[in-house]
């Protein structure tokens, strides 16, 4: 099976300021296969350069400084999309909690065993992959949308409320044929093979139909 476009980008970031774990991780996720970068603390991951490509980032919670718990926050505050395993001695079920409210993939007391915290880097990286494609398609999506005029979006609009062609017609004040036009102009930009995937366009869009 080929292997996919952005594997050989995909990155484990490890953030642990205890030097010997983050040799050790380093060396248990090379040995597998994946590419790590380690950091001493939270401050340093954020100045760095990341490849835009799958990621995860394994982070303890108790950092120097910025703390894992308020990086993760952080992240957030930038729209910065990223999967995280916390790992750390000095876990609590509150802790916990909040970690995974606020996204976490996994949450993982040390010492852990290997493959629980593979597992869990194979999930992250998983949903990281199925979020950056998702974000890529809806980018897409817009640029289409973009391009149908403003009287197609209108057409658009009406269509997916449901309203047959000849309802749009009396609403815009035009011709049946002209709506048929329209209609046609905006699945051939839009590139929908059916009513029912326009519909599904138009909600991830976030366009509400109109009446």
């Amino acid at each position: 099976m080929a292997a996919r476009s952005d594997e050989k980008l995909e990155r484990v970031f490890v953030i642990d300021d205890d030097a010997a774990m983050r040799e050790a991780l380093q060396s248990l996720l090379r040995s597998v296969g994946l590419r790590v970068e380690t950091f001493a603390s939270a401050r340093e991951f954020l100045t760095g350069q990341r490849p835009e490509a799958p990621a995860c980032l394994v982070l303890d919670v108790r950092l120097p400084g910025l703390s894992g718990l308020e990086l993760q926050r952080e992240l957030s505050e930038a729209e910065m999309h990223i999967p995280i395993i916390f790992i750390t001695g000095h876990g609590d079920i509150p802790m916990t909690v909040q970690a995974m409210k606020a996204g976490a993939v996994e949450f993982l007391t040390k010492p852990c065993r290997d493959q629980d915290l593979l597992d869990a880097i194979s999930q992250a990286l998983d949903r990281d992959r199925a979020a950056r494609e998702q974000r890529a398609g809806l980018v897409e999506l817009r640029e289409r949308y973009e391009r149908l005029t403003p009287r197609e979006r209108e057409v658009m609009g009406l269509v997916v409320a449901g309203l047959l062609n000849k309802q749009i017609a009396a609403e815009l004040g035009t011709s049946e044929v002209t709506v048929k036009l329209h209609r046609h102009q905006v699945m051939h930009k839009m590139q929908a093979k059916s009513l029912a995937e326009l519909v599904r366009m138009a909600e991830k869009l976030g366009i509400p139909a109109t009446q």
